[in-house]
């Protein structure tokens, strides 16, 4: 009797013991601080780009052949019209050449008179059998290359006087002249620029914008362009080309933007402010230490409020110098965890520090 209840006694308390063990691990998780911060879209009202209006088109003129530089009549800003003469060469043996190339003509169209003549005869004499078949077959053969002579010369004329021609240089559009780079009594080589010509009726302002823009960069993307010095006068435009690479020093992208309609005011080289057109869609930043990858993915862990507790969210991001951009995932207003993200649970629940801004 008293063994049972020794043994009773020993089970109850056995009992008792893994109770006691399953509440300590069933222990509710410590709330943890942690630092967060509140999602909210860069105001791009107030992103404003310092830039220039360019011409999109824009030409430096050069000669094709080496000579030293007899006239220039044309200066910076200076009008010209399409076909028009705006630099000389010295012709002087540009113009020997085409003499040259005159008289080879003229010799090789009078050698070919002479075989012309020598082949009719003896193809008279072969008649009488005055000569011989071989006489004939060699004036043909003379007659030929004497042909031959001639559309070589023609051929050389032909070029020459093409070469003579880049003794003048000449504008393919009407423009104004944006840059001079040698003056009267300078040789110049070919190919080396002489001037710049530009076609005014076609301007775009040019910008260099940083990753850090508040709204995504796109070909088409509207903007509002704006004097410096008259901020009323502004126009609309869109994106027309985006650098592909950033510049390696300030690390910004060169983006033009094509004006629409723009009054004379937005002359070449003038000052512009450039902002995003109105109905833009915003950024969402974040830092990099919100980011948590795992299995190729990426997730946040979001604060769920009131009740303080995490939860893991997957998001899609792009990554640039201005910080990761959410392209999906998350919403303003949403409160994210930027510090300690490889320690949270789900569920966890948590207390926050201060915030931290992305």
């Amino acid at each position: 009797m008293t063994t049972r209840i020794l043994v009773r006694a020993v089970t109850l308390a056995s009992v008792l013991l893994l109770v006691g063990c399953e509440k300590e691990t069933k222990a509710p998780e410590p709330v943890r601080p942690v630092l967060s911060t509140v999602l909210e879209p860069n105001r791009s009202g107030s992103a404003l780009v310092v830039g220039d209006v360019e011409p999109r088109y824009k030409t430096d003129l050069a000669f094709r052949v080496l000579g030293r530089l007899t006239s220039r009549p044309f200066y910076v800003g200076d009008l010209v019209s399409k076909g028009q003469t705006v630099a000389t060469i010295d012709s002087t043996a540009l113009e020997l050449a085409v003499r040259a190339a005159e008289a080879n003509l003229a010799q090789a169209e009078a050698q070919l008179v002479t075989t012309r003549a020598t082949e009719e005869r003896q193809r008279k004499l072969i008649t009488t059998d005055a000569t011989t078949k071989q006489t004939v077959d060699n004036a043909e053969q003379a007659r030929a290359g004497a042909e031959a002579s001639v559309a070589s010369a023609q051929a050389n004329l032909i070029k020459a006087k093409e070469q003579l021609s880049y003794a003048q240089l000449k504008t393919d559009f009407a423009g104004v002249v944006t840059a001079v780079s040698a003056d009267v009594g300078q040789v110049v080589s070919p190919g080396q620029s002489v001037l710049s010509v530009a076609r005014p009726d076609i301007r775009e302002a040019v910008v260099d914008i940083g990753e850090d823009f508040p709204v995504p960069l796109e070909v088409g993307q509207p903007f509002t362009v704006a004097l410096e010095l008259i901020p009323s006068v502004e126009v609309e435009g869109k994106i027309r080309e985006i650098a592909p690479q950033a510049d390696s020093v300030t690390r910004l992208r060169r983006v033009r933007i094509a004006l629409t309609n723009p009054p004379e005011s937005f002359r070449l080289g003038s000052t512009v402010t450039v902002r995003p057109g109105k109905g833009q869609t915003p950024i969402l930043r974040l830092p990099a230490s919100a980011v948590l990858a795992q299995d190729g993915a990426n997730f946040v862990w979001v604060v769920d409020q009131p009740a303080n507790t995490v939860s893991l969210h997957k998001v899609e991001i792009a990554t640039g110098s201005g910080g990761d951009r959410i392209t999906s995932g998350l919403a303003p207003g949403e409160r994210i965890v930027t510090a300690g993200v490889h320690s949270l649970k789900q569920g966890q629940k948590v207390r926050i520090e201060q915030d931290d801004k992305p």
